[in-house]
This record gives structure tokens, C-alpha cells and sequence, in this order.
């Protein structure tokens, strides 16, 4: 599937490869330069139009040579424009080096800017390349504007940023506006960077498409429903519930129900045919007091599960919410291998102390298995890559998929879908107020209702996290999770 431009995600090293290659297919890389600061420059004048001066802080790069450019745009339109610049303009070389000449706006040292009330900063020192703590000058710099409380339009992203990886390189710039070029980075969209972007625009300075997907596999991408859409089951004429999927929620003891009804409501609602809660005897007055759409199965033990399992037309199960941690969850979650399974919660916890166990028993053939870990349950399944920080959010999801076999939600406000074959998405539609008890048992019911019906564990998990957050989004600031089940909708 070719993705929309839109969609992609390029590192930074992809893009700086973009770049090259432009320049390699004779396309006037100085040209493309020129594009870029003037897009900045207009972004200022039309979204900061009562800026009594802008300041332009240039960086010993490219990025600084887009700002250049932009000063001298500024100028041109009759702005007050003032330029500071991060070590000795004489030392640029190629495009940024024309850029400098080509600027009529004197500069001075970087660090003898001085905010004042009216300033609007335009943010052109490091961009997205950064890999290394930003300079001592740099950090002075950040905390001048910070302090002042200044708005900041970011060329490409706010310097102190990491491109890849939406950390912050020992300090960064808020800014209110990013102002990228033909795609995003992944920074833009993993906190905290998607957070210090502000709102971000990607213009189209005149690289071809054919030129960028080839340093964009497509493996890095926003979720969005053209990554899954085509892989949802849809509905036919002659569609009944059996076709649609047989889901089995596990219920915790008597006191400890609510959680399994949520998600078993939200796998109905996500277009399960039929949905059982396996439930204790003890719990299963108290589940049946509740539910009315929703079946109901005494399962006690292990034995009683295998037993049940022999009917094969029970393919779906959560396990976790509310189930309670421990050799119970580990048998049970055992005898599902061949089964699809969402471990949740509960469910991943019981595996804390012997993960391999459970990824050595889903390793064979295909993904069966999703797993939704938030940041601790994470580092209890794979402690060393989640210590290893090197490695970005993007990249510790995509190596936990492939030593679980399984597709991981690593989740957070900047989820990250990953599948073992190194696909990987980042959410972005969930609203903050989804951290409320609950939610993510509607999550993992939602992900259980569309592997049901046949979608694979990936596309499920991908296409479940980004209806999670259209439910939020519906369902307003406030929700309580019994709100979020009511608003969850399939394609």
C-alpha cells in the first residue's frame, strides 16, 4: 500500500538523505532553501501579525539558512527584524553560506539577545538534526524566552529537540507554531515533542514524491485508518453473529467485575458477534445482575477452561482486566496460545517475573497475540530495553514486538503500535482526558471485538487504539469510562 505523503514519517537522517537526493536530481537545493524560510516568514506575518519586532536566532546549519532566508523575507515586507546568530556566520558553507550573503539584516552573538515585550522569535538554530545537549549559550537562550514568556515559531522543530525520538537534548524551546517541510519527523508526533511543537504545519517545498519514498518504507507512520482500514471486516448481506466472531472476556471474583464488563461492552460495541464473560461462580450472580447482551460462562479453573476450549469456534479472549495477578492468570493465558489473545493489565503483570515463558508460547506462526503495556508494565516484560536510553519510543515498541511475537501497544499519550515485522505507528487523536480508571479496558475489549471478527492482531491493535481516542474525542472532557464504551463506533 502506498501511503499518503501526509502519513509518513521520516527520521532525520531519512530526510537529510531527501535532501541530497534532491540536490543529486538537479533540483536547485538553494531554491528549495529559499522556499523553506520564505513559508516561515509567512507563517510569522500571517499568525503573528502584531509583532512589534521579530527575532530570528540562526544556527551554524541549514536550519539557519531557512532562517536567513526568512529574516531577509521579513524585512522585505516591511517588518522590524532583528538576527542573532549561534557561532561565526563567515564559517557557513553551501546554501546556509548564500543564505548569510543574500540577508541584509545585520546580526549579532546569539547570546546577547535580550527578549522585551513584543518580540516574536523565530526559532532557526538546530532543527531536527540535533543528537547531541544543546550548547550552554543555546540553554541561556531557551530560558530568556522561556522566562519572558515569548511566542516562538520553530523551523522544522524546536531546537533541543530530537528528531527521531521527541526528547528533549537538555533543553528545548516551546514553541507555538513548527513550521516543517514535505513530511514530519517522528519527534513531532512523540511526546514531549509533539507537546513543544505547538501546531505544526508541513509545507510542500517541491520535492517530488519520487524522490522521498525511497528513504520512506513506510514502516514509521501516524495511525490513521488508511494504515488498517482495508483489513477491518466489514459487513455483508448476509452477515450473522456467529460470522462476525465468538469474544470471551475474563471476569475477575466477586468484587472485581466492572472491568471485565467494560471491555466485554466495548467488543460488543466494536462489532463482535457474541461476547461471554468467563466468570467464577462466585462472580457470576453479580455479572449477570449487570449484563443483558452479554453471556455469561462459569469458568473456575484451568480444567474447566480446556474443557471449553475444545468447542474451536472460540477464537478471541482478554485476559487481565481486573482478573487478578498470578498463576491463575499465567495458566490461563498458557492454555490460549493457539488462541487470539489480548493480555492486558492483570494479564501482563502475572508475567513479570518470567516473560520469555509467555512470548516462547505464542512464538509459532502467526501473530496471535497483543500485548498493551503502559510504561511500567513495560519495563516488568522487557526491563532491558525499556532501561536502554539510547533507543526511542518507536524503537523500544518495535524491538518488544519482535522478541514477544506479538503486537505491542506501548501506550502513553503518544502511543506506539508495533508488529514484529518493524512496522510501527504513532497515535495521536487520543485526548488527555482518556487517563481515567477504566480506559484501557475499553481499549483491550475494543482490540478483542475486531480480532473476533478476523482482523489481524497488528491491524486490530492499530485500528483499536485510534477508535479508543475517536470515542474520547466524542465523548468530551469528563468521561468516565462507561461514557467512553457508550461512544465507541466501528468503521
Amino acid at each position: 500500500m502506498m501511503l499518503p505523503l501526509a502519513d509518513l514519517l521520516l527520521s532525520p537522517d531519512d530526510m537529510a538523505a531527501v535532501d541530497r537526493a534532491a540536490a543529486a536530481s538537479g533540483i536547485d537545493s538553494y531554491g528549495l532553501m529559499e522556499k523553506a524560510g520564505q513559508a516561515v516568514a509567512a507563517s510569522a506575518l500571517r499568525y503573528f501579525p502584531e509583532a512589534l519586532r521579530y527575532v530570528v536566532l540562526c544556527g551554524p546549519g541549514n536550519n539557519g539558512g531557512d532562517g536567513y532566508v526568512a529574516a531577509r523575507a521579513l524585512r522585505q515586507s516591511g517588518a522590524q527584524v532583528q538576527l542573532y546568530h549561534l557561532g561565526e556566520p563567515k564559517r557557513l558553507k553551501g546554501d546556509a553560506a548564500r543564505a548569510f550573503a543574500d540577508c541584509p539584516v545585520a546580526g549579532e552573538a546569539l547570546e546577547s539577545y535580550l527578549p522585551r515585550a513584543g518580540d516574536v522569535v523565530i526559532d532557526a538554530i538546530f532543527g531536527a538534526g540535533l543528537s547531541r545537549p544543546v550548547p550552554d549559550q543555546v540553554a541561556t537562550i531557551i530560558a530568556r524566552v522561556t522566562e519572558a514568556g515569548l511566542p516562538a515559531i520553530a523551523v522544522d522543530l524546536p531546537s533541543g529537540l530530537d528528531g527521531g525520538s521527541g526528547q528533549i537534548l537538555g533543553a528545548a524551546f516551546r514553541a507555538e507554531r513548527t513550521v516543517t517541510f514535505m513530511t514530519r519527523k517522528p519527534g513531532h508526533l512523540l511526546m514531549p515533542g509533539r507537546e513543544l511543537c505547538g501546531e505544526l504545519e508541513v509545507f510542500d517545498i517541491g520535492i517530488p514524491a519520487r524522490i522521498i519514498r525511497p528513504h520512506a518504507n513506510g514502516s514509521i507512520a501516524e495511525n490513521t485508518p488508511v494504515q488498517w482500514q482495508a483489513n477491518l471486516p466489514t459487513a455483508a448481506t448476509d452477515t450473522h453473529k456467529y460470522k462476525r466472531g465468538h469474544l470471551v472476556v475474563f471476569s475477575g471474583g466477586a468484587t472485581a467485575t466492572g472491568a471485565a464488563r467494560m471491555s466485554a461492552m466495548a467488543g460488543l460495541k466494536a462489532g463482535a458477534g457474541l461476547v461471554t464473560i468467563a466468570s467464577p461462580e462466585q462472580a457470576l450472580a453479580v455479572n449477570a445482575g449487570m449484563l443483558t447482551a452479554i453471556m455469561l460462562r462459569a469458568v473456575e479453573d484451568e480444567a474447566s477452561l480446556g474443557e471449553w476450549l475444545s468447542d474451536k469456534r472460540l477464537s478471541t479472549f482478554v485476559l487481565g482486566p481486573g482478573f487478578g495477578a498470578g498463576e491463575k492468570a499465567r495458566q490461563f493465558a498458557l492454555a490460549l496460545s493457539d488462541r487470539h489473545l489480548v493480555l492486558d493489565a492483570d494479564g501482563i503483570t502475572s508475567f513479570r517475573d518470567d516473560p520469555q515463558r509467555l512470548f516462547d508460547a505464542f512464538a509459532d506462526g502467526p501473530t496471535r497475540l497483543v500485548l498493551t503495556p503502559h510504561e511500567g508494565e513495560f519495563s516488568r516484560l522487557f526491563p532491558d530495553i525499556a532501561a536502554d536510553g539510547a533507543l526511542s519510543k518507536v524503537e523500544k515498541a518495535r524491538a518488544a514486538a519482535a522478541r514477544a511475537h506479538a503486537a505491542i501497544i506501548y501506550k502513553g499519550a503518544d502511543s506506539v503500535i508495533a508488529a514484529p515485522d518493524g512496522r510501527a505507528l504513532i497515535n495521536a487523536n487520543a485526548p488527555p482526558w482518556l487517563a481515567t480508571a477504566g480506559s484501557g479496558d475499553v481499549l483491550a475489549g475494543i482490540i478483542g471485538g475486531l480480532m473476533a471478527q478476523g482482523a489481524p492482531a497488528f491491524e486490530a491493535a492499530a485500528a483499536g487504539v485510534w477508535l479508543h481516542g475517536e470515542a474520547g474525542q466524542r465523548a468530551g472532557k469528563g468521561l468516565t469510562a462507561e461514557d467512553l464504551v457508550a461512544h465507541v463506533t466501528p468503521f
